[in-house]
């Protein structure tokens, strides 16, 4: 499935708490690749280093586990799925607003209800986030 709309993957989420533009590629099951770009209009820029603005390093958390939701692959499964963790995060640089962000998500494990993915988001000036997420199985 090639769409570009991330809502079309069947992620639960809605503005403004949606952090994926756009889907540039998925294997379902496997793997993602998204993207997105903070405008720096977002509410929670105003509180986050004033002047300075970044991306909260939990937002770009967030994108990644939206993204490992994604690739996850919701609506051809026919599964839903919950972040249960977050391992290994590291935020080696700022994603500053208006940095174009790839996010990438590969299954490196599956136990049980368990999905565990190894994220990165990258921009033009290298890698702002890279870590673990796990996602569990919801009942529904």
């Amino acid at each position: 499935m090639e769409q570009s709309d991330p809502l079309a993957y069947g992620l639960p989420h809605r503005e403004p708490f949606i952090f994926v533009d756009r889907v540039e590629s998925v294997s379902p099951g496997e793997s993602a690749i998204c993207a997105k770009t903070f405008s720096g209009r977002e509410d929670f820029f105003r509180g986050h280093f004033p002047g300075q603005p970044i991306v909260p390093g939990v937002i770009l958390s967030e994108a990644l586990a939206q993204t490992a939701g994604i690739a996850a692959g919701q609506p051809v499964s026919g599964r839903s799925y919950l972040l249960s963790a977050i391992r290994q995060m590291k935020f080696p640089r700022a994603a500053m607003p208006g940095e174009p962000i790839k996010l990438e998500a590969r299954k490196i494990a599956a136990a049980g209800g368990l999905l565990q993915f190894e994220v990165q988001a990258t921009t033009p000036a290298g890698v702002a986030a890279t870590g673990v997420i796990v996602l569990s199985e919801t009942g529904g």
